[in-house]
């Protein structure tokens, strides 16, 4: 992807070389070399040269042939370990009940869910109407929706509120850029109505024949909401809202009374939200409250107000309500007040009730209100660790909340639980076939102290009994962006290292919100390395309580958790064995310099404009690619050749520097799935493989592979 030609005379660069051949030969146990052609950029008086910007160019036969180059090698110098790989899916797949179904759902006289088959890649969207005995209707069959394509992956469905349609959105690449279908379920046959290029985020109106949807602008960022007709022409499609700011993305949705469609105008640091009556989707949309700095709020209704969760004054968040017919901020009324000790993670109503859900001290919990009465109860839990989430609950008039709760011991179980009783009532808990044995492991919480003083939790689980004495291996986990928080759940992948005698810890560190909205505000733009020193404190404490070592500790993170591996590994690269990076976000200055690149604009409000030369200068003292050191760890970098959200070529790149500059001996490799995204393969059982393959390698590297599981499934 080449830059407009206003970024070319800002940043005044200059090919100084052709475009280079990668020199790798297929099946050489020689790692590739991507010969450098200096690009070079002045930015604040700085003089920053990319050797590899030439990989940016997919469509230079040159660079496909570095990549599959890098698969090759990758491919060699794994050769080894392929029995072990094969060894560990087959234990994987022996703890998954491969036939299985969800919870249903009840909406209206229906009831929902999804069912898998074994030997089937994909999911089955059926429904029952009635009873849950009565006869099953097939909503949609990924799996025959996906024959013949590498790739296949919905973005979002919706039912028409009369349960004849069904809408949904389709990407066979990877790239995020879905097709809209509607189905008539009677009549088992897809509409003509198709429209290319929607990204996430469809809605139906209540006349059961207008559909929102969103489109994007050149850099993927969701900037139109357009309505259609169905039986129109997708040119009489009307634009219903367009954000032209690039800081800014749009979103539809509906409150959860059916009563209005909402409109999310919304940066990182403000939001406006819209509303049109859902019986009348050619009015004009409506605004809530105007947009104000460092203002976030979302919204729902319930009777004749919208319940407004906003951090207006109130850092940890607030729920205020206001009147539907004028809901401007001067109208807003106080519901739950600001706590500095929880954050108001987010909430729910119901016609009676008003559910909730708060984080205190890295943990979630449930708080019910009865609306009569105003009287209060949180939900108990059962472990001192772990992790709840909402369930599916799309009906506005009833008394069960469902929810999912999960710990690093406990697969994942959904309850219905009656609000007004308080009674509970399991509905099912994922089946871990091969005789898992729950009481055989232990799940605890430990705490660093991070190098300002501030204590970081950090969760693990591992096979009993535990001596500390240094002797396990350890793998490491963490993400700390986005306000995102990493909670502790439940994988019976896991079982796999932790019968192999395995710590699994996850560093809840800054820049996820488990602490409360603080913790996301002192990990992020100028506090950004506050994310990476965390992590060094929680895996530096890790050791010296001898939960490990550092010649046993494997680390791994993921998109913006790999520009933690990335960051960490040029800061520490001593206290790491073995790392995994996946689809990392690594070349932090080049790719935060250019706004045609997806994300990058909106997320100058994330990690800072490096425009700006105070930015710049404390990117550019983390930034992975700009900061590549002497000696690393065993690495595996992994990417994906469609990959919207962080391109193939930062990983790519960053490779390519490492393999230029190291010293050391040990093993750099890069893996790019030449047919996904972000995500990998979008098959569960390709999935899979592909996990098994990144355990086989943290195993290998940490000279374990030899070793057998304490237990096998059947």
């Amino acid at each position: 992807m080449s830059r407009s030609p206003f970024s070319l005379r800002r940043l005044g660069w200059a090919l100084i070389l052709a475009l280079p051949l990668a020199t790798a030969v297929a099946q050489s146990p020689a790692p590739p070399i991507a010969k450098p052609v200096a690009k070079v950029d002045t930015i604040h008086g700085d003089i920053l040269v990319d050797n590899y910007f030439w990989l940016r160019d997919r469509k230079n036969p040159d660079v496909i042939k570095y990549l599959e180059a890098e698969n090759a090698y990758t491919s060699a110098m794994t050769k080894h370990i392929e029995p072990l790989q094969e060894q560990l899916y087959k234990e994987m797949l022996g703890r998954i009940k491969q036939t299985d179904l969800s919870v249903p759902v009840r909406r209206d006289s229906f009831y929902y869910y999804t069912r898998t088959e074994e030997g089937k890649q994909y999911q089955i969207y059926a429904r029952k109407k009635g009873s849950l005995e009565a006869a099953e209707e097939i909503l949609l069959d990924e799996n025959v929706m996906a024959q013949g394509k590498g790739y296949f992956r919905l973005g979002g469905t919706q039912v028409s509120p009369d349960h004849r349609l069904f809408a949904f959105l389709v990407d066979t690449t990877g790239s995020e850029h879905f097709t809209l279908v509607v189905k008539n379920i009677a009549r088992n046959a897809m509409l003509p109505d198709r429209i290319a290029d929607v990204h996430f985020g469809i809605q139906w109106a209540n006349d059961n024949r207008t559909i929102f949807y969103t489109k994007t602008d050149s850099a993927q960022r969701p900037d139109r909401i357009f309505r259609h007709t169905l039986g129109m022409p997708n040119s009489s499609d009307v634009m219903v809202h367009h954000q032209p700011d690039v800081l800014f993305g749009l979103g539809i949705t509906k409150t959860k009374d059916d009563r209005f469609l909402l409109i999310g105008d919304e940066s990182f640091t403000q939001s406006t939200w819209y509303y049109i009556d859902a019986y009348r989707p050619a009015d004009p949309p409506k605004v809530i409250a105007a947009g104000r700095p460092n203002v976030e709020y979302s919204v729902e209704h319930h009777g004749t107000h919208f319940y407004i969760r906003t951090n207006d004054n109130a850092t940890n968040f607030k729920l205020v309500r206001a009147p539907d017919r004028d809901p401007r901020p001067e109208n807003w009324q106080t519901v739950i007040a600001h706590r500095d000790s929880a954050l108001l993670a987010d909430f729910d109503v119901f016609r009676n009730h008003l559910v909730l859900m708060e984080r205190e001290k890295a943990l979630t919990r449930f708080r019910i209100r009865d609306f009569a009465s105003g009287a209060e109860h949180y939900i108990a839990m059962d472990e001192p660790v772990y992790t709840v989430r909402w369930g599916g609950n799309p009906e506005f008039d009833t008394r069960t909340l469902r929810y999912n709760y999960t710990s690093l011991v406990t697969p994942s179980t959904v309850y219905d639980y009656e609000m007004s009783t308080k009674q509970r009532e399991m509905k099912k808990r994922v089946d871990v076939l091969g005789g898992y044995d729950p009481s055989q492991y232990a799940t605890e919480r430990t705490w660093a102290k991070a190098p300002d003083g501030v204590m970081v939790p950090v969760s693990l689980v591992y096979r009993k009994p535990l001596v500390k004495d240094g002797s396990r291996p350890m793998l490491l986990y963490s993400y700390g962006s986005y306000g995102s928080s990493t909670d502790p759940t439940f994988s019976s992948n896991n079982l796999s290292l932790l019968d192999r005698g395995f710590i699994y810890a996850i560093a809840h560190i800054r820049g996820g919100q488990e602490m409360g909205r603080w913790w996301y505000d002192q990990g992020k733009m100028l506090n950004k390395r506050n994310t990476f020193t965390d992590f060094i404190a929680s895996a530096e404490h890790l050791v010296n309580e001898k939960y490990t070592s550092k010649e046993k500790l494997a680390i791994r993170g993921g998109s913006a958790g790999g520009l933690l591996m990335g960051a960490v590994v040029s800061m520490r690269p001593d206290l790491f064995k073995v790392v995994v990076a996946d689809v990392p976000f690594v070349d932090v200055i080049n790719t935060m310099m250019d706004a045609s690149i997806p994300l990058t604009a909106g997320e100058w409000q994330q990690w800072g404009d490096p425009h700006i030369k105070e930015h710049y200068t404390y990117m550019k003292s983390y930034s992975p690619y700009d900061n590549v050191g002497k000696t690393y760890p065993a690495m595996l970098v992994t990417t994906g050749l469609n990959d919207p959200r962080v391109a193939y070529w930062e990983p790519a790149k960053w490779v390519a520097k490492i393999r230029a500059t190291r010293t050391d001996g040990n093993l750099l490799l890069l893996k790019t799935n030449m047919g996904a995204g972000h995500g990998g393969s979008s098959g569960r059982y390709d999935n899979l493989r592909e996990l098994a393959f990144r355990y086989a390698f943290i195993l290998d590297q940490l000279g374990l592979a030899g070793v057998p599981s304490v237990s096998m499934p059947e």
